[in-house]
């Protein structure tokens, strides 16, 4: 690349002789920009007189630097934290790619001859500028950065305070005064971070010699280290306090809640306090409140599963379970099927353990086995409350499960979640929890087994040719399935480089028809397993992955990990 020229130039001036702007528009820019403090260029754009591309384009031109789409652009991350956070921020500059004797810099304004000077002699090097979008140029920094940088320096800040304070950490994190204290700044960035990201989960885990931080994201963690080992004490007593807990007591688990506020959102953070080697591992879960609960149809339900689900759910009585491990959004799909059920004229009682999130005109019960309130017992009660749904977090035991589904018998239609692999395994785990089989044949409605899978980034996926053994694989699972065209995962700035952005869910329906129930009486489990599979609309839940494959909204990757699951019966 060639070293770049250097020009100055009016950007008004320059507008107007291309055509692009009236001298009474220039004008206006100009008395713009002395309200306000903008940049002439973004008074001219923001005042809509020139659209910001053109704007850039002309001004590229003039200058012979390149423009650069960003939203196409594969963004290295280890080459914008060359240049510190503050910089970046500062001059609007991005790091974008090598080139011979220097870098690359996107730039909302690179007409700033004085910020590229202090960019060279920040990252040691020639400067190529470029015209970059400016909205685009920030969210890609509050990607890139994550307030990282922010966080270690409050850490080293807190560090610094502990290691020369003569109090005790419990009693610092008591006091009153602590709006501007290092730890409540450190927890303010963690949060805004996690929920700019959307992170499910927080991990904060204790080392010997240092903190670490992992954040859950679409199913999968992510880290940052801090060597600021002793901030670790800190946050969770300051946590602690948060939720009510006693900070005194650091050999037993804890769990608590509270509620903040983050970047406008309310957000409710359950908080499980573990005693490690250490010191205390502290995990938090994130739900989000404002977004309210997702609804039936955006749950990524296909349309004829969805239409039979809401038939069943819509029925006098019966119960339906949900199954899945651990994290498989059996709860999101619970709380849409109520929150489609609650009607005026409906009564609807839950126990849950936690609740998770507050429905209007429910009555939600919390589970508090410490005073003996366990699932069987607010069941009991519920059936004595007139109600005409249920639903049951979980059926985790003989007495409940056989509760629910007598609840079910008698005029109550009853919800609930199962720990099972898939709907066919389902029945068998009913009965082998002791359940009478005739309880079963004329309670039990529905399964629905799910699984989330990742959603492929819109922005960055790309065409994939499977390999041979891929294919092999997929006609395995469907005849023609290998001839399919299929998207696979790249990594840009909106996805944080994962290559993906969100989960969807992917579903089976089972339905009990009297096939089934009559090879369920007979304890011939073979048999229903293959009427199960030969039932009319049944498909299973790798087959439902590999049809958003199909669809370009997941990978093969994400099918290949939900059929493995299953094979190796992964709960």
């Amino acid at each position: 690349m060639e070293t770049p020229q250097r020009k100055k130039v009016r950007v008004g001036d320059l507008l107007q002789e291309k055509g692009l702007i009236t001298e009474d528009q220039l004008l206006q820019a100009l008395t713009e920009q002395k309200k306000t403090g903008k940049k002439l260029g973004r008074a001219i754009t923001d005042l809509g007189f020139v659209r910001e591309d053109e704007m850039l384009r002309t001004l590229a031109d003039y200058f012979n630097y390149p423009f650069i789409d960003l939203s196409r652009f594969r963004i290295n991350q280890q080459l914008v934290l060359r240049l510190p956070e503050t910089h970046a921020r500062r001059y609007r500059a991005i790091a974008l790619s090598e080139e011979r004797n220097g870098l690359l810099v996107g730039m909302s304004d690179p007409t700033d001859l004085m910020a590229i000077d202090d960019l060279q002699r920040i990252l040691k090097t020639t400067v190529y500028p470029a015209f970059v979008r400016e909205s685009e140029l920030l969210t890609i920094l509050d990607a890139m950065y994550r307030r990282q940088e922010q966080m270690a320096t409050i850490a080293g800040e807190l560090e610094g305070e502990l290691r020369g304070s003569e109090f005790d950490i419990d009693e610092m994190a008591l006091s009153s005064d602590v709006n501007d204290a290092p730890v409540v700044r450190l927890l303010q960035s963690l949060f805004e971070d996690a929920v700019q990201i959307k992170a499910s989960d927080i991990h904060i885990e204790p080392e010997e010699n240092q903190l670490r931080i992992r954040l859950r994201v679409d199913g999968e963690l992510q880290e940052q280290v801090m060597k600021e080992r002793r901030v670790a004490s800190a946050l969770v007593s300051r946590l602690k306090i948060m939720s009510g807990l006693d900070i005194s007591e650091k050999r037993l688990p804890q769990d608590g809640r509270f509620n903040i506020r983050v970047l406008h959102k309310n957000i409710d953070v359950r908080l499980s306090t573990m005693p490690v080697q250490f010191g205390e591992s502290v995990v938090m879960r994130l739900l989000d409140q404002s977004a309210g609960i997702l609804e039936l149809h955006k749950l990524g339900m296909p349309e004829a599963l969805q239409q039979r689900f809401e038939y069943l759910i819509h029925r006098p009585h019966g119960l339906v379970l949900v199954t899945g491990p651990t994290g498989s959004g059996k709860t999101t799909s619970l709380y849409a099927a109520l929150s489609l059920l609650n009607q005026p004229e409906k009564k609807i009682i839950t126990a849950e353990d936690p609740i998770e999130y507050r429905l209007p005109r429910v009555n939600q019960v919390q589970v508090n086995p410490k005073v003996g309130l366990e699932f069987a017992t607010v069941l009991r009660a519920a059936v004595r409350q007139d109600p005409d749904i249920i639903l049951v977090g979980e059926m985790r035991d003989h007495e409940t499960a056989e509760i629910g589904l007598r609840a079910a018998m008698t005029g109550h239609m009853v919800l609930s979640t199962l720990h099972t692999n898939d709907a066919v395994s389902s029945v068998a785990r009913l009965l082998d929890m002791g359940v009478d089989r005739y309880l079963v044949a004329s309670s039990l409605r529905a399964i629905v087994a799910q699984r989330l899978v990742k959603k492929l980034c819109p922005h960055c996926r790309q065409e994939q040719q499977p390999s041979a053994q891929e294919m092999l694989w997929l006609e395995t699972l469907e005849t023609g399935a290998g001839n399919s065209s299929y998207q696979a995962a790249h990594g840009c700035h909106h996805c944080h480089n994962t290559g993906y952005n969100g989960r969807i869910g992917v579903y089976e329906l089972l339905e009990m028809t009297p096939e089934l129930v009559a090879a369920m009486r007979r304890d011939d489990l073979q048999a229903f397993s293959e009427q199960a599979e030969r039932q009319s609309g049944f498909r299973s839940l790798a087959l439902c992955a590999l049809d958003y494959a199909r669809a370009g909204v997941t990978s093969l990757d994400e099918v290949f990990r939900v059929s493995a699951t299953l094979d190796d019966g992964g709960n």
